[in-house]
């Protein structure tokens, strides 16, 4: 082993200074901002600041990213996970690419007034992507962990459709069936007849993570198996001599969830439910996996030419408390599927994976170190900033809503970009059912198609994240300029992305947003 990083180290040094930059995006499933001990939210002078959840949390490599780069304490993802990954792979909006729910790997899921034109298929064969203009242009493409791009009929659930050179661990599910592999992943029960539960009662596949059968029986860790295959397949880029994109999705932290052993001891007197300390285990082997592909990377000699996003795909669901409450995001109100911040607000970090001011890419797209950036940014941004910084045009045709981070990383404040955010969710049931939320500045605005106890039987919820950033005052009533601004902003968003609409009960009439 030891011959053979020094030989990869020899040919690292070998690439020319003008080859493309390596990307990597460490995607973690269902990690929301308070998931770490590496605080994102801040005080009135723009600091970190910390709460309980930090301090229960254990992320030192999250931390080590973080003083190497910066931190978005307003980082937006979709709130639930298929309708992420699409925007990461098209720089799109989800209620532009349609895929506005998790994909079922076997049905749509539309819900019973869910928009019935919404894009439940993903993304398919021939779709302008992400690691499909980079495979084009000379990059090595790899995808490590969890896809969910599409059912399970569908080419695109294996990720080497949609540009990938490499795929380990990508299907369509959208969970594993276990994280042990002496459990096979979910592919075999450990029980004494050895019954195979990769198939379900009613006969359809199971949740068995794909690609990873040599690890199966052995005494391994899920995460830790992917990690292993991300490190290998680097390597392989290195003796090519390729620039990577290596998108490690990892399946971690969503539910089953499991107990880490190797970390039961650090939660156990916390006096949280059993569940909350398994969740906290997952956390702390994802760091332990981010801190190995760093080692890795400086290992390799590569860390200065490698650009490493790490976020989460949607808002926390560690099982703490009620959906709509401040409890698992707390202080933030609200968890994974909730239309409210806690849903929806994740944890992003950008960084060189080793700073040096002379390096001519971090030159080209220097980042602040240690820092901390407050404007609104979103996951469809990382698209046109992955493009530019790799040299690499998307067609003309290909609509992109994202905009490019470039001066946000630096630190400072970008005032060509505004800070609005559209969250779209024509569909039931996940928690929260038919709703749209639309962020503009300070203010935001939730938008009931179907009103409910949890919106005060209102089309309504209006609030002031600046003064109210945990959401516990509704201003509906006192503020009716404010409503219908936003609303108006809400409406022309939506129809300038050709949203689809949930439909009435009766009619299947498409239900639109109406203005207060």
């Amino acid at each position: 082993m030891k011959h053979l990083l020094l030989v990869l180290l020899a040919l690292s040094t070998t690439l020319l200074a003008s080859a493309p930059p390596n990307i990597v995006i460490m995607l973690v499933d269902d990690m929301g901002v308070m998931d770490t001990s590496l605080p994102f939210l801040t005080d009135a002078q723009g600091k970190p600041k910390r709460y309980p959840l930090n301090d229960y949390y254990r992320t030192p490599n999250m931390e080590r990213l973080a003083q190497r780069g910066i931190r978005f304490n307003n980082f937006c993802a979709m709130s639930v996970c298929s309708p992420t990954r699409i925007s990461i792979m098209t720089g799109q909006n989800a209620a532009r690419h349609r895929t506005t729910n998790w994909i079922n790997p076997d049905t749509d899921n539309a819900g019973p007034q869910g928009a019935p034109d919404w894009n439940w298929q993903g993304l398919k064969k021939g779709d302008v992507t992400l690691p499909l203009l980079l495979q084009s242009n000379g990059y090595r493409t790899i995808h490590v962990g969890k896809g969910h791009f599409a059912p399970r009929e569908f080419e695109a659930s294996n990720p080497q459709a949609i540009g990938f050179d490499i795929n380990v661990g990508g299907a369509s599910i959208g969970a594993p069936g276990s994280y042990y592999g002496k459990q096979n992943f979910g592919g075999i029960a450990t029980n004494k007849k050895g019954k195979n539960n990769n198939k379900k009662k009613d006969g359809k596949p199971g949740n068995a993570v794909p690609g990873l059968e040599k690890y199966h029986g052995q005494d391994i860790f899920l995460t830790d198996a992917l990690t292993l295959e991300a490190k290998s397949h680097i390597d392989d880029s290195v003796k090519a001599q390729k620039p990577f994109f290596l998108y490690f999705a990892q399946y971690a932290v969503h539910a089953p969830h499991q107990s880490d052993p190797r970390y039961a001891a650090h939660y156990k007197d916390s006096g949280k439910p059993e569940q909350a300390q398994n969740f906290a285990t997952l956390i702390e082997g994802m760091d332990k996996s981010l801190g190995d592909l760093l080692d890795h990377l400086d290992t390799l000699g590569i860390a200065e030419n490698t650009l490493v996003f790490f976020l989460g795909d949607n808002g926390s669901d560690a099982p703490l408390g009620h959906e709509h409450a401040v409890a698992c995001a707390a202080p933030l109100r609200g968890k994974k599927g909730s239309h409210y911040e806690g849903g929806m607000r994740v944890p992003f970090i950008a960084a060189w994976a080793k700073p040096n001011a002379s390096n001519e890419h971090q030159q080209r797209l220097p980042i602040a170190a240690n820092a901390v950036q407050s404007q609104q940014a979103a996951v469809y941004d990382m698209f046109p900033t992955i493009l530019d910084l790799a040299g690499v045009a998307s067609p003309a045709k290909h609509a992109v809503d994202g905009k490019k981070l470039d001066t946000l990383l630096t630190g400072k404040p970008d005032s060509t970009r505004g800070e609005t955010f559209l969250m779209h969710y024509p569909h039931s049931p996940h928690r929260t059912a038919y709703f749209t939320t639309y962020r503009d500045g300070d203010w935001k605005v939730i938008y009931h198609y179907f009103p409910t106890e949890v919106s005060g039987g209102s089309h309504y919820q209006l609030f002031n994240l600046k003064d109210d950033p945990f959401e516990q005052k509704d201003l509906t009533t006192t503020n009716a300029t404010e409503l219908r601004r936003l609303m108006q902003g809400l409406i022309t968003g939506l129809e300038s992305q050709n949203a689809v609409y949930p439909v009435d009960a009766q009619t299947k009439a498409p239900v639109k947003p109406l203005l207060p």
